[in-house]
């Protein structure tokens, strides 16, 4: 009869720890699982982004026979809505633009936008640069 009321009372130490350290193991897979979903969803809408750009500089020089001065120039023109922000650095004005090259048959265009690239140092979960996508 003691071993039956003994048993009763309650989990002993040994079994809290190892409950406890099972919780724990649990958490640390779930908040690194949680940070890598989150990091996989940026870079997800920086492709997004630079792809919805890229596409605008291409519509304004199908358009006009030239590319946008500036990436401003393509909210002004109406070819996107808003500057997204970048998704890496949280700002819509730190988008690096690539300048076109040179036309030598007509010198007096503008150069004007090429091409756009993330703004960030940063590096992605495939080892490449933002800078570089």
């Amino acid at each position: 009869m003691t071993g039956r009321l003994r048993s009763a009372r309650g989990f002993t130490l040994i079994e809290l720890m190892v409950v406890m350290t099972i919780i724990v193991t649990l958490a640390t897979i779930a908040v690194v699982q949680y940070r890598q979903s989150v990091q996989l969803a940026r870079e997800a809408v920086l492709k997004d982004d630079l792809f919805k750009l890229r596409d605008a500089i291409d519509q304004y020089y199908a358009d006009r026979n030239q590319y946008p001065p500036t990436l401003e120039d393509l909210v002004s023109a109406g070819y996107i809505r808003s500057m997204p922000k970048d998704p890496m650095t949280n700002s819509n004005s730190s988008w690096q633009s690539v300048p076109a090259e040179p036309d030598p048959s007509n010198p007096s265009v503008q150069a004007g936008v090429y091409d756009v690239k993330s703004g960030s140092e940063g590096t992605a979960m495939d080892g490449s640069r933002y800078s570089d996508w």
